[in-house]
This record gives C-alpha cells, sequence and structure tokens, in this order.
C-alpha cells in the first residue's frame, strides 16, 4: 500500500510543460483528454451490464408491483362473494358489507361495524347470531340483549406497552 501511496505523492513532484499554453503543471493535476473514442475496458463492460441489469430490476419491480396491486384488488372483490358463501343465508341476505362483520362465534355469532370498510361515520353495531335451542346460549344472548338496552357497559382503552404492561383508561 505504501508504493501506491508513494507513486501518486511521486506525481505532484514531477512537473509538465502544456503544449497549447506553456503553463507548468504538476502531473497530478493534469486532465487528460483523448480525441476519438477509447478502446473498452472490462471495467467500461461491467459497467454497462450493471446499468442494464439496474434498469431490468426496476422494470420488474414496476412490473410486480403492478401485478400485486392488481392480484390485491381481485381478492378483494372475491372476499364478499366467499364470506357471503361461508356465513348463514339468512345473514347473507341482510346486505352487510362483508368487511364490516367481524366473527365473535361466542356467546354471539358476528358483530357488524355497519359503515365502517367505507369510511364514512359508523351508522350502526349489530349483533348477529342465528337462533338455537340451547336456553344456557340463549340465556347469556338475551343477558347481552338486556345490558346493552339498559346502557349498562362502558368504553375502556387498554394500552399495552412494549414491556407487556397494561394500562387501563375509561372514557
Amino acid at each position: 500500500m505504501n508504493d501506491i501511496l508513494s507513486t501518486f505523492q511521486a506525481f505532484r513532484r514531477v512537473l509538465c510543460l502544456c503544449p497549447h499554453c506553456n503553463a507548468l503543471l504538476r502531473l497530478s493535476d493534469l486532465q487528460l483528454k483523448y480525441r476519438g473514442t477509447a478502446p473498452k475496458t472490462w471495467l467500461d463492460t461491467f459497467e454497462t451490464k450493471l446499468s442494464s441489469a439496474e434498469e431490468k430490476e426496476a422494470l420488474f419491480d414496476e412490473k410486480e408491483k403492478k401485478l400485486r396491486d392488481q392480484a390485491h384488488e381481485r381478492a378483494r372483490r372475491r372476499v364478499p362473494v366467499m364470506i357471503r358463501k361461508s356465513v348463514d343465508a339468512q345473514f347473507a341476505k341482510l346486505n352487510y358489507n362483508p368487511y364490516d362483520i367481524k366473527a365473535l362465534l361466542h356467546p354471539v355469532d358476528f358483530v357488524v361495524f355497519d359503515g365502517l370498510e367505507s369510511k364514512e361515520d359508523l351508522r350502526n353495531i349489530v349483533f348477529l347470531s342465528k337462533a338455537v335451542n340451547n336456553e344456557q346460549l340463549n340465556g347469556l344472548r338475551n343477558s347481552i340483549q338486556k345490558t346493552v338496552e339498559e346502557k349498562k357497559y362502558n368504553w375502556k382503552v387498554a394500552r399495552v406497552s412494549i414491556d407487556g404492561k397494561i394500562e387501563m383508561t375509561e372514557s
């Protein structure tokens, strides 16, 4: 490494005379110009291939993003159909946006946040459950209905920190 450094430092001691302006210059200060085409080196070939690969990669990334966006949109259009097929036929007739339906499964089958997905004001919250012949479950559902009707509920926010501590706040 010292040899290279000493060579470049020696270039400062070599003086040249410019043939055009007769100025005295250091070899290290020269900015050489070449008329015509310089012969290609392996570095020129490498840089050309690298540039081409970068362009192809950018095109690929652009196409990939477009394809992913199209696939995402196709899936979003299919989800409502799939959800309507999977939920009870009576629920499917209610015409709620499938993205507004959240499954609880017990004691209530679904909760519908009507208007949530369309980014409008939330119009309504609906509890959906199939009628069953289970007295205990029906009693529990009646208890939930009574609690909501009598407004015996409150809103709490739980914040869980990174270290696992839970902080509860009431609104």
